[in-house]
């Protein structure tokens, strides 16, 4: 019998073993892939990317975002005539010098943040699904002992229509932490989605109300101003219109309301940081009336706007190609929006079915968006009406949050250290899981890509 042993390419270490199969020695090559691409395929797709450089051509799209602006955002219009986004003032694109507005005196001295992180919906092979939130409220100037204080909360799906596995508050850390299970509402399909979004907003609104007495001037959420996600279910599948209507829905949602009422009530504005922006509600109310927008989502279109470039081409470049300026802030005025998820918040929306306890103007979504430069990267502010309609107010929360998203070419420090507070790293989010399995003795359901990456890591 002949063997022949063989080599891969020359950029693949190849390491011979020899397996016993009867009598018979056979080799086997195990090999380890040093390199994902050649050159060759390097230069291919620099090729690609050239045929695109000659053939999306974006030079009018700035002309295309300027009309946009000027023509079509007071108000913007959908198909049956509502205006569904429109300016609280005067339209406006503004801009200021990064390095003084950075060194402006904020009008706030104390300003909090809050956020909500998950261990991501895991399913075990019992049928269960879990997902486990945490909620925490930080302080700039930080304050330690509000610090401590968590709400934790741990959503469950059972396919077992008798197990209940709803738990009431309880109290730990001497009363610092909070923590309780709720399952969600029984589902066919999406049941991780769906213990993912109502563990996360249950955490957060819970955690917020728990807390709105000791916020005395600002308080940002980290996100929107509403549970985007839960208001959305209205307009999904027939599953998630079901869902909608469900207490524990509603309930949260709920939350959100009489979070703005608490804080209207006593005069301190709260507000929504959007760190990565995805709406798409005016290029679709746009592209609805055959208005032809060559942008994926707002974001690209806003970034357009703001984004702004010397008059040509530098000493060291000659291409042509105009620099980008990184010593300015740009941000727009103030808008009311009414359509998407924030239909259902507006003052002729349904609410959920739910109560509101001011004039409905009050609860409307209101937004700004700002462009930093230094990263390339729009963020959107978003307020209630019933503070966004006082211009002073509106200007105090604009000019705090851009002077530090200048001085930090980031989100506002209250919404970074609210971020270290309730993250939940990758380690801690394995070790959690791992405990829930130990405890139901029973294994989670492991995927390819779960393998996969612990791996890489």
């Amino acid at each position: 019998m002949i063997i022949e042993l063989w080599d891969k390419e020359s950029h693949d270490t190849v390491h011979h073993t020899m397996t016993s199969i009867g009598d018979v020695l056979l080799p086997i090559a195990m090999y380890t892939y040093n390199v994902t691409l050649d050159p060759v395929h390097v230069d291919g797709i620099a090729n690609i990317a050239a045929y695109l450089a000659r053939h999306v051509d974006d030079t009018d799209h700035t002309d295309l975002a300027a009309n946009i602006w000027e023509n079509f955002l007071d108000p913007l219009a959908d198909t049956t005539g509502r205006a569904v986004c429109e300016p609280i003032s005067e339209q406006r694109l503004r801009v200021a010098a990064v390095d003084d507005i950075a060194l402006a005196e904020t009008p706030f001295e104390t300003v909090h943040g809050l956020d909500a992180g998950t261990i991501n919906p895991t399913t075990f092979k019992n049928g269960l699904v879990l997902d486990l939130a945490q909620a925490a409220l930080a302080a700039v100037p930080s304050d330690l002992d509000l610090h401590r204080h968590r709400s934790i909360v741990a959503t469950t799906h059972l396919t077992d229509t008798v197990v209940s596995l709803d738990e009431p508050w309880q109290s730990l850390d001497e009363g610092y932490c909070r923590w309780r299970i709720m399952q969600a509402p029984r589902v066919d399909r999406y049941s991780e989605g769906v213990v993912h979004a109502l563990a996360l907003y249950l955490a957060e609104s819970s955690h917020a109300l728990e807390h709105a007495e000791a916020v005395s001037e600002l308080l940002i959420l980290d996100g929107p101003l509403y549970p985007v996600e839960l208001l959305n279910w209205q307009d999904r599948n027939a599953t998630f219109q079901t869902l909608s209507t469900e207490t524990k829905p509603r309930s949260i949602v709920a939350n959100y309301f009489r979070l703005v009422e608490s804080f209207v009530e006593r005069d301190i504005p709260l507000c929504g940081f959007i760190k990565n922006p995805a709406s798409k509600r005016i290029i679709g109310t746009l592209r609805d009336r055959d208005i032809d927008v060559p942008w994926a989502d707002d974001t690209a279109l806003f970034t357009q706007l703001l984004e702004r470039r010397n008059q040509g081409p530098t000493d060291n470049d000659k291409s042509g190609i105009k620099e980008q300026r990184t010593d300015e802030i740009t941000f727009t005025s103030w808008f009311i929006s009414r359509n998407g998820a924030n239909a259902t918040v507006a003052a002729d929306g349904d609410a959920y079915g739910l109560d509101r306890h001011l004039d409905p103007l009050c609860y409307e979504t209101c937004f700004c968006v700002i462009y930093e430069p230094q990263h390339d990267i729009l963020y959107r502010l978003e307020m209630p009406y019933a503070f966004a309609s006082d211009d002073a107010t509106r200007a105090a929360v604009t000019q705090q949050v851009v002077s530090e998203v200048a001085a930090r070419r980031g989100p506002p420090a209250a919404i970074a250290k609210a971020d270290e507070l309730a993250r939940i790293s990758t380690d801690e989010k394995t070790s959690l899981r791992k405990q829930f399995a130990e405890s139901l003795d029973v294994d989670e359901v492991k995927r390819y890509d779960d393998v996969r990456w612990e791996e890489a890591e």
